[in-house]
């Protein structure tokens, strides 16, 4: 009993440490990582070394989406979901998601010679959820607050690898402008908490409360429809103002959506369980 008294101490500050390395460790990765991408800037202004712009281009782009998806998770929900799942939807979400994505709006493109906004939101909604929708397929313990976690992880991927292309192609249209390069990596970078990864977030959550349901489970379909219906809305608008005031409005009601849903998902995963139980 001394033995265990004695070790209580200990294992309360290992306790609070981790829980203050989850919760503030979005910052470590938006500090090192702002640090690494400021060294390679700084070697690529300096060498000139064009092998260097691949590296610049990848940081500046998964900069704010990683310290964001680490934001996400050490907020207080009851994540069952571990670190490699999340990396790894990352990158096949994003992988399969612009893939998915690119392919279909071409086609879309081709058979109505025109590509409306609405069709980018629903084609580009949907093949984020590709990732997600097989993880349910393998994950059985399911939880609303795994599937946000997922889904802005996977909305991350695609914001990462979409970036990736606007900035090589306006690198190759400016003549190899660093400036030009560098302001759409910031400006993409701070808006994508708020775009895909926030949209994503969203439907994912709601696609896997849907799945986790036992009872009333049309009428969880019916939330997960009207949740997917909004975020294509929220894509489409975003894709068709060409306004400051627009994009501000829009991203506050996406985080603003987000927020309320962590909220409402910072349940114990019994608890959930229970509330599903007798739903």
């Amino acid at each position: 009993m001394s033995v265990s008294l004695a070790q209580e101490p200990a294992r309360t500050e290992r306790s609070r440490l981790l829980s203050f390395g989850r919760r503030w460790g979005w910052l470590a990765v938006l500090l090192v990582g702002l640090l690494l991408f400021w060294l390679i800037h700084s070697a690529l202004v300096s060498t000139e070394n064009p092998n260097l712009v691949p590296a610049l281009i990848f940081f500046g782009a998964a900069l704010v989406p990683a310290a964001f998806v680490t934001f996400v998770a050490g907020r207080r929900l009851d994540f069952g979901v571990g670190t490699g799942v999340v990396g790894a939807t990352a990158l096949a979400g994003g992988a399969i998601g612009v893939t998915t994505a690119g392919f279909l709006e071409y086609r879309t493109l081709l058979l109505m010679d025109f590509l409306p906004m609405a069709a980018v939101g629903l084609i580009e909604e949907a093949a984020k959820l590709i990732v997600p929708l097989l993880l349910l397929l393998v994950i059985r313990d399911r939880h609303p607050g795994d599937g946000l976690l997922i889904g802005v992880a996977s909305g991350a991927g695609f914001a990462v690898f979409e970036t990736m292309g606007y900035a090589f192609v306006e690198l190759i249209n400016s003549g190899g402008n660093l400036h030009a390069v560098d302001d759409l990596l910031v400006l993409r970078g701070l808006l994508s908490p708020a775009a895909h990864m926030a949209w994503t977030g969203l439907t994912a959550a709601a696609l896997w409360s849907a799945a986790a349901a036992q009872r009333n489970r049309k009428a969880a379909i019916a939330k997960f429809v009207l949740v997917y219906a909004v975020a294509v809305g929220l894509h489409t608008a975003w894709d068709s103002f060409n306004s400051d005031t627009a994009y501000v409005i829009v991203a506050a009601l996406s985080l603003s959506f987000l927020i309320y849903a962590t909220h409402r998902l910072a349940t114990p995963r019994r608890a959930h369980a229970r509330v599903t139980r007798r739903a």
